[in-house]
């Protein structure tokens, strides 16, 4: 048996993106409430029956937030992209030194239904 443990966070961020569609409202600067979930895997440890203790989980995705969060993604040092693969690229990069469990990463704009997830 192996266990999946999920946290969600989200974000508030602005961006710029160049395309070859819908070029004009891509080069502007806009934004989206971005929901990101992170899991990770494994067994629980036998002395305490966690497979992380959330408090470090979720310390670790406040870490995380507070580079995204009110911020335009265009800027932000480390992330290449601000496109949703390169959030989830960013976001299991800044994850996977505090949690050596990571397994998947996904990044959701749910008013606009974009997913994209990154498999570790």
């Amino acid at each position: 048996m192996k266990y999946e443990l999920t946290q969600e966070f989200y974000f508030e961020a602005a961006h710029t993106l160049h395309r070859e569609i819908e070029t004009d409202s891509s080069l502007r600067i806009h934004g989206h409430t971005y929901h990101a979930d992170v899991t990770v895997g494994g067994m629980p440890d036998p002395v305490s029956g966690m497979l992380i203790d959330l408090g470090h989980f979720r310390a670790a995705l406040a870490g995380v937030r507070e580079q995204l969060d009110h911020r335009l993604l265009d800027e932000v040092p480390g992330l290449t992209m601000p496109t949703l693969e390169g959030l989830c690229a960013f976001i299991a990069s800044a994850l996977q030194p505090a949690l050596p469990g990571l397994v998947r990463v996904t990044v959701a704009r749910r008013a606009s239904g974009d997913r994209c997830t990154l498999h570790l």
